[in-house]
């Protein structure tokens, strides 16, 4: 069905003389007009607010020391010594994925005399605290201080460059690509050392190649407790006996999964860190004198098992260290050292005799150089921690000397205090070697000296890797607000009668040109670097200038624009409410909160309104003559009960949607809604199956009630393919997604034997259900829920046609009674059948249906859409669902009770509508467990139907992550595009 109106233009007139070709030419250059507008704005925010930082790829190495000045004393006179020497030969790196920092902690009381808390977490990792009791100076535990983003990707890379990836950085964290600044993999592979790795295939991406010997294993199944851990103890033993390595690196995921899964305080979590708890003891064992092992973890976890985030939990993580031989003068401090987790990166470095990668700003664990728990040298020990901390001062300030000179990044001024404070400290460093008299009085001030040159240097990079480019950032929203008021001011004068919209496709592009020459002249003449997005967004808004300078001349003449503004001066109220809640970070905080208050209002407006404008219509009756001709009826005015009980019904529902919410991260106080996590994640079969046979029976309801809103309008009484579709398909599909659910939340329950059948059916039941959906999607869009009709009193045949409106609309008319313009068309198709079968008798032809002819099509896409959407959630979330349909259908009729025949409804939305819509999706997004964080990102949808994952394809993952992500917005943009005036009668027989 064609409906599109399109303004006329100065170069591109699609006058009824061309034909329809011309005009869709015109409707598509424009639509891409406003594509090209909108991808400029968005990438010009986006370039101010996702932040990036320069990758350097120079390379440290032996033959080049960091700064100027003699090696350190210890590494004078001695055969192939680098910077400094190495101290261990072998390291064991153990990376715990998602290890938070109380997970090693024990289980403590915290009032004396009382049992200790019981948490599942809590006490698992025994060994760390034992080791640490019977050899103090052999272990040490840190408290790992993480640098967002809290994702894998971003800190395996600060965990081998000693880097801070930026916030853009966590978009590669499911297409990693390899690392191209210098690395302890890279200086590795240089000095010849064989680096052997198992666990996460991650590595693969980050580090191609660079393993001597590799065993990786799919790491995105996020509901996979034990593949890959599995996997990795069944090569890790036999390697290490083996001799085979220099460098081994173990990448367990289970804890990291399990928290996904389950959440921290779930039993299986006290399984997956006993298990942790007894590789770590069985490595031990296997330890030999030259072997550092390192146990780390990566990131932490938030409360509900997450990550991605800067919250507490999520940025503190575990480091533990233990050597066989002695590593500490001292015994570990009574509480945990906090240190930044790039430090492990320079300390491992200068350990196993390598340069610090290039662009490494951690600092050095100056404590693991100082000798062991031999305390009869005090002075040679201080001396070895203070010429580790200067090989790392000089390297970190040849990175930011580097640094500075390729980018303006860095603030001049701060830059400047930095350097002249390690000029003056390396100048002190060199004279103490020189001359050792005052050495026992000036070591500690060096310590400090260069640990306060290196915290501050790693403090200016933050600073100035997380700076928003303001100016960006409100170009782009500026760009995209104007763009939106041209959308807005286009659609209202294409509709007027004979409205000219003249600067339309070749005036834009020539004033594009003109600004984006001009830039680029600007730019070559003063010798400034042209920005690919910058000059994007000059064209788009010098394309821009003639619409606004047009409107600007409009305001106030005879013609304003503010009639132009259909927005009803309470909704707009709203919607600016609404607008400014996104400037106030509390706002923003407790969005999930203001977006239900802001739909509450906007129904009591509503409701009061249609009661103070009398408008409370009872469902609407339309009647046609023979002739086609229709007039409304002009039925008695309502009391306002009926609109009164569908407001109230919104309210509960929207309250009802409100008790599942997720609690974002600033909020620690607040309790998130148990009812978001899986079925499987429950204890105790019985409550599981009270909440299975819940969730089925939303799924049952919500069939039900599409079915009956169909039933009443006469939508089911049809022999045509679609129709039967929704008589057994959907049935079908809610049997498949009620038996998926009950596979998913017992597999691991399964009998051994059955596990490989239940593994099967759960891949084919989602698949099954995705492609019944699909099928009705087809049969909808090549014979939607059509218009009965019945023809003949002598032969009582009744069957179904598909009348589709194909015409353009050819005057008001047309535009404000669509049904009778259908009938009309009826009419004509049948008029030749009528007159070859006028001998046999009168003959009538009776049309039913018309009434619903668009809103049963709408409502049956938007069921078969809710499905696929639905089965990428937990089961809990039909309840949601359940309620956005009954909000959806009470919505629909709040806003028709009010609507008169006359007004244009297929072809004008009403403001009321899209602000309904919009706070709508809006709530149900947080209802179903969403936050706008990384770390509430919802990645096992991207293995509904593919428990196996997807091998190398990357697109059908973001895809479904995606689809589960907007559901809500995905569902209310199809049912707006199509619904937003359904009918409130029954179905209509019109004869002929």
């Amino acid at each position: 069905m064609d409906t599109s109106v399109v303004p006329d233009c100065e170069h591109c007139r699609c006058t009824s003389g061309r034909g329809s070709r011309m005009q869709k030419i015109c409707v598509l250059l424009f639509l891409a007009w406003v594509c090209f507008l909108f991808y400029a704005g968005i990438a010009l925010f986006t370039s101010g607010f996702l932040l990036t930082r320069l990758e350097l790829t120079n390379q440290s190495s032996c033959q080049e020391p960091p700064g100027p000045g003699s090696l350190p004393w210890e590494s004078q006179g001695k055969p192939g010594a680098c910077w400094m020497p190495s101290r261990f030969s072998r390291v064991v790196l153990v990376l715990i994925d998602a290890l938070r920092f109380d997970f090693a902690q024990p289980q403590r009381s915290s009032v004396p005399g009382e049992p200790p808390v019981s948490v599942p977490f809590l006490g698992k990792l025994g060994s760390l605290q034992r080791i640490l009791e019977s050899q103090p100076h052999h272990a040490r535990l840190y408290q790992s201080q993480v640098d967002p983003p809290t994702t894998t990707m971003q800190r395996l890379k600060a965990l081998t460059t000693g880097s801070l990836p930026t916030f853009i950085d966590a978009g590669s964290n499911f297409a990693s690509h390899a690392i191209v600044e210098d690395n302890l993999i890279l200086q590795l592979n240089n000095a010849g050392r064989r680096v052997v790795f198992m666990g996460d295939d991650t590595w693969k991406d980050l580090f191609p190649g660079a393993f001597s010997q590799a065993f990786f294993f799919p790491s995105f199944n996020v509901r996979d407790l034990h593949t890959v851990d599995n996997g990795i103890l069944e090569h890790l033993y036999p390697t290490m006996d083996s001799g085979a390595w220099d460098v081994l690196i173990a990448h367990f995921l289970g804890v990291d999964h399990c928290g996904h899964k389950h959440g921290p305080h779930h039993p299986e979590m006290a399984k997956k860190l006993s298990q942790m708890d007894q590789v770590i003891q069985r490595l031990i064992e296997h330890l030999e004198n030259d072997t550092l092992l390192v146990v780390a973890g990566d990131h932490g976890m938030t409360v509900n098992g997450d990550h991605g985030g800067d919250s507490e939990l999520e940025v503190s993580a575990t480091l533990f260290l233990y050597s066989p031989t002695a590593l500490f003068p001292s015994v570990p401090p009574e509480e945990p050292e906090v240190i930044p987790q790039v430090s492990l990166v320079p300390t491992l470095a200068l350990l196993l005799g390598l340069p610090i990668p290039f662009g490494n700003i951690g600092e050095v664990m100056a404590e693991l150089f100082s000798g062991g728990s031999d305390t009869s040298r005090p002075y040679s020990s201080a001396l070895a921690q203070v010429s580790a901390l200067h090989i790392n001062a000089q390297q970190v300030s040849r990175f930011l000397h580097t640094y500075s000179a390729a980018t303006q990044d860095l603030q001049a001024k701060e830059l400047h205090r930095l350097q002249t404070l390690f000029s003056r400290a390396s100048a002190r460093y060199q004279h103490l070697l020189r001359d050792s008299g005052e050495a026992e009085a000036a070591l500690s001030t060096l310590t400090a000296e260069f640990q306060q040159f290196l915290r501050g240097a790693r403090a200016l990079c933050i600073e100035s890797w997380a700076r928003f480019s303001l100016v960006r950032m409100a170009g782009g929203a500026a760009l995209l607000a104007a763009t939106c008021l041209l959308c807005l001011l286009a659609s209202q004068l294409a509709v007027a009668p004979g409205f000219l919209f003249r600067p339309l496709l070749l005036i834009p592009v020539a004033w594009g040109l003109t600004w984006t020459i001009l830039f680029v002249g600007v730019s070559v003449t003063t010798g400034s670097k042209i920005d690919s997005v910058v000059l994007g967004a000059v064209a788009a808004a010098g394309s821009l200038l003639p619409f606004l300078w047009k409107a600007w001349v409009s305001w106030g003449s005879k013609r304003p624009l503010a009639p132009l503004l259909p927005v009803p001066r309470p909704v707009l109220i709203l919607l600016l409410i609404r607008l400014a809640t996104f400037f106030s970070d509390s706002f923003v905080v407790a969005e999930a909160r203001a977006a239900p208050f802001l739909l509450g209002s906007l129904i009591l407006f509503l409701v009061a309104q249609l009661h103070w404008e009398g408008q409370l219509l009872p469902p609407k009756l339309l009647t046609t003559s023979r002739l086609g001709s229709s007039a409304p009826t002009a039925p008695p005015r309502h009391s306002g009960t009926h609109a009164l009980w569908l407001g109230i019904g919104l309210l509960l529902f929207t309250r009802l949607a409100g008790l599942f919410h997720r609690c974002p991260e600033e909020t620690p106080a607040c309790r998130s809604s148990p009812w978001l996590s899986p079925l499987a994640s429950m204890v105790g079969n019985r409550a599981k199956n009270l909440w299975y046979g819940a969730c089925v029976g939303a799924l049952v309801a919500l069939l039900v009630v599409v079915r009956l809103w169909l039933r009443r309008y006469g939508n089911l009484k049809s022999p045509e393919p679609s129709v039967l579709f929704v008589r057994w398909g959907l049935p079908l599909m809610v049997l498949g997604t009620a038996a998926y659910w009950a596979l998913a939340s017992g597999a691991e329950e399964a009998p051994p034997r059955l596990r490989a059948l239940v593994a099967g059916a759960s891949a084919v039941l989602p698949r099954a259900v995705m492609g019944l959906a699909a099928s009705g999607l087809m049969l909808l869009l090549w014979r939607p829920v059509t218009v009965l009709v019945k023809a003949g009193a002598a032969t009582s045949r009744t069957r179904t046609i598909l009348t589709p409106f194909s015409g353009l609309p050819t005057s008001q008319a047309d535009l404000d009674y669509v049904v009778p313009q259908i009938y009309r068309h009826m009419q004509e198709e049948f008029q030749g059948r009528l007159e070859r079968t006028k001998a046999q008798g009168t003959i009538t032809v009776a049309a039913y249906q018309l009434g619903s002819v668009y809103s049963a099509a709408v409502v049956t896409a938007l069921t078969l859409l809710a499905f696929p959407l639905l089965l990428l959630h937990v089961e809990r979330i039909s309840l949601v669902f359940l309620l956005l349909f009954l909000q959806s259908f009470l919505l629909l009729h709040l806003l028709a009770a009010g609507t008169p025949v006359a007004t244009p409804g297929p072809f004008t939305v009403l403001w009321q509508a899209v602000s309904a819509w919009v706070l709508l999706a809006t709530q149900t997004f947080y209802s179903t467990g969403h936050q706008p964080v990384f770390s509430a990102i919802h990645w096992h949808a991207a293995f509904v139907g593919f428990p196996d994952g997807h091998g190398s394809s990357t697109w059908l993952p973001a895809l479904l992550v995606g689809a589960n992500t907007f559901a809500s917005h995905l569902l209310f943009a199809a049912l707006s595009s199509g619904g937003s005036r359904l009918p409130t009668a029954p179905a209509l027989a019109l004869p002929v």
